[in-house]
This record gives structure tokens, sequence and C-alpha cells, in this order.
């Protein structure tokens, strides 16, 4: 989303309450051949909704096993501007640029999946179907960083959705936004959970140099069927801990995010998860606590009877000790790690193993003090000469 996010309205938008329809406008659960959701939610912003209809020929069967294949269809995003903005305490970077809404790794536990009604599409295989690109997000980053007054801070390349899905293979928007920030020597941070970020280590490598640029790798389990259930589209664990190594080698400083943590899912494996980064040479780690924002509530409980019905209730009765009851708590300062007993002993556990592999340094700050204008203009024409 673009533009200023205040605190209120993430807290309102977290902890609204869904119309009591929401349940019966949920299409079948069915799994859709490479795609992460079983349903696809009605938009909470529509006046009229579209229920489904068993015509008598078994076209609802629940027997019929996967959906048919759904293609990926783009769309063009016509925001005039490039860099969002944000006042949250809980977040270490207050800017961030994402070429794409959407994404096609159909991650199910994604917090960014309600953002997509606001574009009018469902949070469920519509987030993972119907991406909006931004063409010429690298003109408008430009524009804005030439901007009077500007003041550089690490920017956030990916923070809604991931910055190397799939589609940036042929689109290459996330480069053309390191060809910006590279020239404008601006600092960047990646979070990624895709080995696609290794198409970009000339610049990475260069920027690194210059204390410009870090990368972090998003790992939520080791298993690779689990991680195919979870993330269909998304590189393998074994890819992504490839992608640490070949960083740190090139001097790229990378990290690894073992988010988010899913009570008796994927949580077991948290240490085993920091331990193979460390090995394959990350300096840095975090975790996170599932969050179930909106319409994600339900839309995990059913991912969860669908693939894993005999865990599904321990689940949920796990996740809701550590949201004082409910699915989601929308509060700052708890959003990200949950609080109780079971909360607390995941952050121990952390505490514990960051400390024992060699985590516990404190992450240097990328340098701000070489942002430089270029000369000439976004659109190529050169600048003014400056009469003083």
């Amino acid at each position: 989303m673009d533009g200023q996010i205040d605190r209120d309205a993430i807290i309102a938008m977290e902890n609204a309450t869904l119309p009591e329809t929401q349940p019966a406008e949920r299409f079948p659960s069915r799994q859709a051949a490479g795609r992460g959701a079983v349903s696809n939610p009605g938009v909470r912003f529509d006046r009229h909704t579209a229920l489904p209809f068993d015509d008598g020929w078994e076209t609802l069967s629940q027997d019929v096993g996967e959906l048919p294949r759904l293609d990926t269809t783009l769309t063009r995003d016509s925001t005039r501007s490039a860099i969002s903005w944000n006042s949250s305490p809980d977040i270490g970077f207050d800017r961030a640029v994402n070429p794409y809404r959407g994404c096609e790794h159909g991650c199910i536990y994604c917090y960014a999946r309600p953002t997509h009604a606001y574009l009018g599409y469902s949070p469920g295989l519509d987030f993972e179907t119907k991406l909006v690109f931004k063409p010429e997000i690298a003109e408008l980053l430009e524009k804005e960083l030439r901007k009077p007054g500007y003041v550089p801070r690490t920017l956030a390349l990916g923070s809604n959705t991931d910055p190397y899905q799939p589609v940036e293979r042929t689109l290459k928007l996330t480069r053309s936004v390191l060809q910006v920030l590279d020239r404008f020597n601006h600092p960047v941070g990646i979070v990624t959970k895709s080995a696609g970020v290794l198409r970009d280590l000339d610049i990475l490598s260069s920027m690194a140099k210059r204390n410009l640029a870090r990368v972090h790798i998003s790992v939520t389990t080791l298993d690779a069927r689990l991680a195919r259930v979870m993330e269909p589209r998304a590189a393998t664990p074994a890819r992504r801990l490839q992608a640490i190594a070949e960083l740190t080698r090139a001097g790229v400083p990378a990290g690894v995010l073992a988010a988010p943590m899913i009570p008796a899912l994927n949580d077991a494996e948290m240490e085993k998860i920091l331990q193979a980064a460390a090995r394959a040479g990350a300096r840095h780690a975090g975790f996170v606590l599932l969050r179930l924002p909106l319409e994600l509530r339900q839309m995990f409980e059913d991912w969860l009877h669908a693939h894993f019905p005999d865990r599904a209730r321990h689940v949920l009765s796990l996740i809701r000790q550590t949201r004082s009851g409910e699915l989601n708590d929308p509060r700052f300062h708890h959003r990200f790690t949950g609080q109780g007993v079971y909360a607390d002993l995941l952050m121990s556990r952390f505490t514990r193993a960051a400390r024992q592999f060699g985590f516990g340094e404190a992450r240097a700050q990328l340098d701000c003090g070489r942002f430089t204008v270029p000369a000439g203009s976004a659109d190529g024409a050169p600048s003014q000469m400056s009469l003083f």
C-alpha cells in the first residue's frame, strides 16, 4: 500500500470484525494445483457478493479432487508514487518499495493477503493469481529521491510481498529499483524467500562494499514437503540456505528469518533452522510469531483442516494461547511475538539458539551518509544548473 499508514489505521484494519455472512461467502475448500489457499473469501468492501451454487451437476462436489490449474494474470498499477511510508513502532524501517502487489509464492500464512481487498480482489486465490505490478517503479522512485529535502534512511524492498517472486524473472522490476538505489548510494534492506535474489548479486555485492545493502532470507522449515504445502511456489529450503551461502561469499551481509513460527506445525524446527543458516554464513537472525489479521484467520483455519486435520484443533488452541484467547492480536509490541507462556517459551528458545549459533552481535547500521543525487534527472534530461 502506498501513502502514509498511521498506527491507529493498522490496529483498526487488523482487528476489524468481518461481516457475519463472511463464512458463507467462501468458495468450497479445495486445493488448486500449485496454489496455497484452499478458499477465496469475498472482498470485505463489496456490498454484493457471489455465492457458490450447486446446479445439480456436482460442480461443487468436494470429491472431484483438485481444482484446475489457475493461471497468473498481471495488471498494471497506475499509482504515481513508489515509496510507502509507515510509523509502526514494531518495524525497523519507515519506508519501503513494493514493485508487486499480490504474490505468486502462495504462502498460506502471509500477513499481506488482506491488503489485496483494497484492490477489489480476494485475499485468497486472487492474491496468488491476480498480481498488480508497477512498470514505472524505477522512474517514480528516482523522482522521489530527487525531491528537495529528502532524507535518506534504509529502504525496505519487498516489505509487503516478495520482490523476487517468479514474475520478477521476466519483469525485472526489483532489479530496476536496485539500479536506482545503487546510483544514489541509497541503503537498502531486502527480505525474500527466493533464491532469485542471486540474479542481482552483481549490484548487491557492489553496494555491500559501500555498506549499502543487506539481505535476510526467510526460512520457515527445513522439511521440503511441508514447505511445498505452506508456500508452494517459493524456493525449497535447501535452495534458500544455498542463497545465504552465496550472498555471504560475495560479501553481502546475509541473515535468516525463522518466520513465521507456527505452534505445533514448524516451531519445533527453530533451532535447526538457525543452526543450518549459521553454517551457511548468516550473520543475523530473527523470528516472528504467526499473525492472522482479518480474512487470514478463517483462511488459515480452512487450510489447516484441509492439510492437517489431525492437529488443526491443537494448532489453533496454541495460537489462541499466544494471542489472549483470539487468533490475532494487532496491538503494537505484541503483534510479532505474542504473549503468554507459549510465546515466552518461543522467545527463550530463540534467544538461547541465537547465542549458541553466533547470532548475538548487534546488527550494524547501513551507511546513509553516502547518499548523493546524481547529475541529470529521472527522465534523462540534464538538470538545471545552479545560479550560485
